[in-house]
C-alpha cells in the first residue's frame, strides 16, 4: 500500500479540499509515490448522522452537533489509520491546507519510532492536529466511531481530543512549523494553512457559518460569543467573511484553483454549484480572471 495524503472535508469545504489535493500532487517532484484521497463527511453519515442535534462536551460547556457546521469534518482527521488498515504512513490535513513545497519530504520522513508527528501552537503550547504525519500501525487504538461517541457520553472533550490530549505525549514528535504555516506565506513555507476562518480567501463576502472560539472563560469576547449563541442562535450576529489581509495568500489559492479548473481537476459546474450554495464567494470567476500565474505568486525558497 502506498503512503497516502488524506484531506478531510465536508460539503462546505469541498472546493478547498480539491484545491488542496491538486496542490499536493502539483508541487511534488514524485507525485506517483503516494496517493491523495479525500475523506468526506457525507460518506460516513452512518456514524455522524445519528448525532445531529445532540449535545457534546466542548470548551467547558456543551455544544450542539450540527453536520451542517463549517467544521463538522474535524473528527475525520483521526480516521486515516482505519482507512489504511492500520498499516503504512499517512499525512492528514485540513481542507484549508495547501502544499507550497513537496509533501513527499514529510511522508518519507524517519519518524524515529513516534506514532504521530505534528507542530505545536498557542500559549501554553499544544499539539496542532490539523496537519499530522501518522504511523498507522502504531495507532490501532484510534476508532472514529468509538471516539466520536465518547464526546456525547462526556467521556471525551472536543478540544482535548483535537489537541491530542488523550495520546501519550512520548509517542508524539514535532515537525517544523513550516509544514503547517498558520496564515503565513514565506520562502520557508511548505504547507500554508488558512486557519483564520473569517478570512479564508474563497469565502469573502459570504455569511459566516461557523461558531467562534469560546474556550477561554476569562476572555470577555469569548464570553460574549457564548452568550450570543445561547440567546440568538448558532450563527446569529456574526456578519460576513472578510478578505484575507495578505493578498498573496488570496492569489495563491486562486492561482491553484485556476490551474485546477483549466486541467479539469475542478469542474466549473461544481464550482458554480458551490457558489450558489454560499460555500464559495460569488465573485470567484472574476477573481480567477485577475489572478496571476502561480509562478508569479509563490515566494522564492529561503
Amino acid at each position: 500500500m502506498k503512503p497516502c495524503v488524506f484531506i478531510h472535508t465536508n460539503h462546505k469545504q469541498q472546493i478547498g479540499a480539491l484545491v488542496s489535493a491538486y496542490s499536493m500532487r502539483r508541487n511534488s517532484r514524485t507525485p506517483d509515490a503516494f496517493d491523495v484521497k479525500l475523506i468526506e463527511l457525507k460518506d460516513h453519515m452512518d456514524i455522524f448522522g445519528q448525532y445531529e442535534g445532540r449535545d457534546y462536551a466542548r470548551d467547558g460547556d456543551s455544544r450542539v452537533w450540527l453536520n451542517e457546521d463549517l467544521q463538522s469534518f474535524t473528527p475525520l482527521r483521526f480516521m486515516p489509520p482505519e482507512l489504511m488498515g492500520y498499516e503504512g504512513k499517512a499525512v492528514v490535513v485540513d481542507p484549508d491546507v495547501f502544499a507550497v513545497g513537496d509533501v513527499w519530504e514529510l511522508l518519507s520522513r524517519d519518524m524515529q519510532g513516534k506514532a504521530v508527528m505534528c507542530r505545536t501552537r498557542g500559549t501554553p503550547p499544544h499539539f496542532a492536529s490539523s496537519v499530522m504525519l501518522l504511523d498507522c500501525a502504531k495507532l490501532k487504538h484510534w476508532s472514529i466511531a468509538e471516539d466520536f461517541d465518547a464526546l456525547f457520553t462526556k467521556k471525551r472533550e472536543y478540544k482535548i481530543w483535537m489537541n491530542l490530549g488523550y495520546e501519550n505525549p512520548t509517542t508524539i514528535g514535532l515537525i517544523e512549523p513550516e509544514w503547517n504555516d498558520f496564515d503565513k506565506l514565506t520562502g520557508k513555507t511548505k504547507m500554508i494553512h488558512n486557519t483564520r476562518r473569517k478570512t479564508q480567501p474563497w469565502k469573502a463576502g459570504l455569511p459566516v457559518d461557523f461558531v467562534p472560539a469560546e474556550n477561554n472563560p476569562y476572555n470577555p469576547v469569548m464570553l460574549l460569543m457564548r452568550l450570543r449563541r445561547k440567546l440568538f442562535g448558532t450563527y446569529a450576529l456574526l456578519g460576513k467573511y472578510k478578505a484575507h489581509p495578505d493578498q498573496r495568500q488570496e492569489q495563491l489559492f486562486f492561482s491553484l484553483l485556476k490551474e485546477a479548473v483549466q486541467k479539469g481537476f475542478v469542474d466549473q459546474d461544481l464550482l458554480k454549484e458551490h457558489m450558489r450554495e454560499n460555500h464559495v464567494r460569488h465573485d470567484a470567476f472574476e477573481v480567477l480572471e485577475r489572478t496571476p500565474p502561480l509562478e508569479q505568486v509563490l515566494p522564492k525558497a529561503a
